[in-house]
């Protein structure tokens, strides 16, 4: 095997892509700092007892595991960083009042999430703790669209949810664990004869009300329906007339409703939300509340927020123009690299041309060059 040749979905990042991944997560940082988030940094690996505690099975499953040489425990590389957002909200910080934190990082995935997707998503996210409402889920769902619209991505569509819905459902069944995953599965793949399969013996209301989920996506009607069909649940109520709330407060965003959406993690607890856009195959942003993903190191507060992918992303939106820069000569003189390093200090870029490499094409555009003239060096449009 070539040394050259990488594992399968692992690519380098060359530089025209490299350098618009960069710009993204700049402005996504400083859309998060402007909403008062906070920047942190986990570690990329963990001992495993605190990277997949209450993470669910999805989770375990994407996680490569290895042995610390140091101490001989179970280790992993992250696959994914809500809860170690969680165990520095929970551990580090612990504040009494409201948190918001952010991050951005790699994580690395054993399987990849599409079959074009990769396995080492540069993963983008914030969270808020300590706030129950809905104030802190419109929070964090309007960053997450602020934060698509500073990435310049101009069509997209918003699809939202709550698992307080199906948990309700199946918590009068006497499904057990095992049963609920299988359920769970069959109503993110939309499968209704395993769903029938599966329900088969429950009680006549949760049976009829998880049946029904599954054609329970589409507009604003979608709620209405919903509630006409479903069992009336306390929890149903509450979810549905807090999927109302917040559309409302969404005026002028394409939205719909997909009441069986369990698609990603097992933390969730409450409103869902993913983000679509032409091209993409996949939701190209996730999030919701999480209410219960503190809970493993001894805080339980609550959550919500969303992550993202920066290499998916940078796919989704269009290239950004070339940073203008200056060309200047390779020189010894004093007056030139006084002049040189002036410019950069300005925040200006400058290449300069290597002898012998005066045609070469970089990953800059050059509409300037720095030239001699009566023995002052100035700047002049190329």
């Amino acid at each position: 095997m070539s040394a050259w040749l990488l594992p399968d979905h692992i690519a380098d990042v060359l530089p025209s892509e490299a350098r618009h991944i960069e710009e993204l997560r700049r402005d996504l940082l400083d859309t998060a700092r402007g909403y008062g988030y906070e920047l942190v940094m986990p570690p990329l690996l963990e001992y495993l007892a605190s990277l997949l505690s209450g993470t669910g099975q999805t989770l375990n499953l994407q996680t490569f595991k290895l042995v610390d040489q140091i101490s001989g425990r179970s280790m992993g590389l992250r696959a994914d960083t809500t809860p170690q957002v969680a165990r520095i909200d929970a551990h580090l910080l612990n504040r009494r009042g409201v948190a918001r934190l952010c991050y951005c990082g790699p994580v690395v995935h054993t399987r990849p999430a599409s079959p074009h997707a990769t396995r080492e998503p540069l993963q983008f996210g914030a969270e808020i703790y300590g706030h129950a409402g809905p104030e802190a889920d419109l929070e964090a769902l309007q960053l997450a669209l602020d934060c698509l619209k500073a990435a310049r991505l101009s069509h997209y569509s918003v699809d939202l949810a709550d698992v307080r819905i199906v948990s309700a459902l199946l918590a009068g069944s006497g499904a057990d664990a095992a049963a609920r995953e299988a359920i769970q599965t069959a109503l993110a793949a939309k499968d209704v004869p395993e769903l029938s399969r599966l329900t088969r013996d429950m009680p006549a209301a949760s049976r009829q009300g998880l049946l029904a989920l599954p054609r329970l996506y589409g507009d604003l009607a979608v709620l209405d329906e919903a509630q006409a069909t479903l069992q009336d649940l306390p929890a149903v109520r509450e979810a549905i007339d807090g999927l109302r709330w917040l559309a409302s407060h969404l005026p002028g965003t394409s939205l719909g409703f997909d009441l069986a959406d369990l698609r990603g993690y097992a933390y969730y607890s409450g409103v869902r939300f993913a983000v679509y856009s032409e091209g993409v195959s996949d939701a190209l942003l996730r999030g919701g509340r999480y209410d219960e993903v503190g809970a493993v190191f001894g805080r339980k507060r609550p959550a919500v927020g969303f992550s993202l992918d920066l290499k998916t992303l940078v796919g989704a939106v269009s290239a950004r123009a070339l940073r203008a820069a200056i060309r200047a000569p390779w020189g010894e003189s004093t007056p030139l690299r006084a002049a040189i390093a002036r410019l950069r200090e300005q925040g200006e870029t400058v290449v300069c041309v290597l002898p012998g490499h005066e045609s070469e094409i970089d990953e800059f555009q050059c509409d300037r060059e720095l030239t001699e003239i009566d023995g002052l060096w100035v700047v002049r449009a190329v």
